[in-house]
């Protein structure tokens, strides 16, 4: 489990009878060279806002209870009050744009370890049991960056459950993650990642269901200067 599935456990089970094949996650972590950092996570809805609205206005699809958008709104005020108890997170805030279904939520870190916690207690709050958790890790002596990445198996298993409808939900959908350094980067392990010019940032995109299938590994290892 990472920040993409922990993100998706505070908001996107309470949405997902309302996506269509089009949207996305986004996670962003900047990390100063001394391992402090920020962390933004988006779903971005926007592709999709017309027939979000409409269903909107609906009880119920296939056989899913359509949440409100105080419902949305109480989820997205859980998840600030649970990341404002936690141990080395400040300046936690949250953002909902109900015309164009974007939601964000904010926060600082003193150590990439802060975040490895959070996703290690919401798992456990949730009863999930994972054997990898996805962590990530930054040595400010070799100045690496690194994210280990495995998918969890009742992931698949709980996905081809699911009926064909529900599935669909999924098609098109996109998971992106974008690490941004204050020094440059002189290598990044995963292939399927891209440097930006300014080597200052590392973004690498996926499809979710990929993710889910154990299709593509997000695992990298990001080398700065020093």
């Amino acid at each position: 489990m990472n920040l993409k599935q922990f993100y998706k456990l505070l908001f996107f089970i309470a949405l997902i009878p309302l996506l269509s094949s089009c949207f996305e996650v986004i996670e962003e972590i900047s990390i100063k060279n001394d391992g402090t950092g920020d962390v933004v996570l988006t779903i971005n809805l926007s592709q999709s806002k017309t027939k979000v609205a409409s269903v909107m206005l609906l009880d119920s699809v296939q056989g899913y209870k359509v949440p409100s958008k105080q419902k949305i709104q109480q989820e997205l005020n859980e998840a600030v009050a649970y990341l404002k108890k936690s141990e080395g997170i400040a300046n936690v805030k949250s953002t909902s744009d109900f015309n164009n279904y974007i939601a964000t939520v904010s926060f600082s870190f003193k150590d990439v370890s802060n975040i490895n916690n959070i996703t290690k207690n919401i798992l456990a709050r949730q009863k999930i049991k994972a054997t990898n958790t996805s962590p990530y890790l930054y040595n400010k002596a070799s100045k690496t960056f690194s994210r280990k990445y495995q998918a969890i198996g009742n992931a698949k298993t709980a996905f081809n459950k699911l009926k064909a409808k529900d599935k669909s939900v999924f098609n098109g959908a996109t998971y992106t993650s974008i690490y941004r350094f204050e020094s440059a980067v002189t290598s990044s392990s995963n292939p399927a990642s891209n440097v930006s010019k300014s080597k200052k940032a590392v973004m690498l995109k996926s499809s979710i269901t990929d993710l889910i299938n154990g299709k593509v590994n997000v695992s990298n290892t990001i080398q700065l200067s020093k």
